[in-house]
């Protein structure tokens, strides 16, 4: 049996990796802690700044062995996602752990020697395909920093170097939150003001409202995961029906005989209505295929097949 998959067949990730970047106390942990059955691995010893009603099970990170015990002992297990709080102070406790294992990954100020950047660089990625092999959504939360791009003042995530850039790549999305006058927001399209990413189809900019007491706090399910996972139901239902349409007409393309059966076949993909995506160029393909090997020509002129002259 072929291990090539229809893309109707194919898995498609349904777990969200985001990050949500922003200036302080703007309530990003509470946004993310509005994920489905949370755990927060707090390295910003900042849980106590949730208001209590919106707290849930949090590891109170010490030291990256922390981290490293949870996963094994199988502690996580029971939680749909993962809430890291913050980014930068996790990638500042894995540097700790690794100096403290070998001595020459750092300097005497206690930065990372060269060789640690690459061995906490190999560290991270290694924790992110173990969390991956979980199950579980993983939303990371940093604050932002500006760069100058020129003239231009840009907003980036605060995370790290080139661990940055290795975590971008693997994430779904990464939103950029702000407030606009009284309003909260969230931006996954970028612009030349700030870094955002967004591979599941949502608003570019959702407002974030704001919880009072008893409301409960499901705003990231049901604005995001549960939108994207909607989202992927119906993709992988237009998927389908493109792979039926294009074989019928594969099949019709396949029945010519001759120019008037030709022409029945371009009359009914010129009629049809319901095409997707590119189903009308293939099947015209395939048509045109067919008609090269039964010797047939178009005739602009008469708009239909005809036999070839000798």
């Amino acid at each position: 049996m072929s291990k090539l998959r229809k893309p109707h067949e194919l898995n498609v990730e349904t777990k969200i990796k985001a990050l949500i970047y922003g200036q302080p106390g703007l309530g990003k942990t509470t946004f993310a802690l509005s994920a489905p059955s949370p755990v927060l691995l707090d390295f910003d010893k900042g849980v106590h700044r949730v208001n209590p009603e919106h707290q849930t099970e949090t590891l109170q990170v010490e030291s990256w062995q922390d981290v490293l015990d949870v996963i094994a002992d199988g502690s996580l297990n029971q939680f749909q996602t993962i809430v890291i709080d913050t980014a930068s102070k996790m990638l500042d406790c894995m540097s700790l752990y690794l100096i403290s294992k070998n001595p020459k990954l750092g300097k005497s100020n206690g930065a990372l020697s060269l060789q640690g950047y690459g061995e906490r660089k190999s560290e991270f990625n290694s924790f992110i395909k173990r969390i991956a092999t979980l199950g579980k959504h993983i939303i990371f939360i940093a604050h932002e920093k500006e760069e100058k791009n020129n003239e231009l003042k840009e907003v980036r995530p605060e995370v790290g170097g080139s661990s940055g850039t290795d975590l971008y790549k693997d994430l779904d999305l990464i939103g950029y939150m702000e407030s606009i006058g009284n309003q909260r927001t969230i931006s996954f399209s970028p612009t030349e003001k700030y870094y955002a990413k967004n591979s599941c189809g949502l608003n570019e900019v959702i407002n974030v409202p704001v919880l009072t007491t008893g409301v409960k706090n499901g705003f990231f399910t049901t604005a995001i995961i549960d939108l994207y996972q909607s989202n992927l139901e119906k993709r992988k239902e237009t998927v389908i029906a493109y792979n039926e349409l294009i074989e019928i007409g594969i099949a019709k393309a396949e029945s010519i005989t001759d120019a008037e059966s030709a022409n029945d076949v371009t009359d009914w993909l010129l009629k049809y209505k319901e095409h997707i995506w590119g189903s009308r160029v293939v099947i015209g393909t395939a048509i045109n295929e067919a008609c090269k090997t039964l010797n047939l020509v178009y005739s602009k002129t008469a708009k239909k097949y005809e036999n070839a002259k000798p």
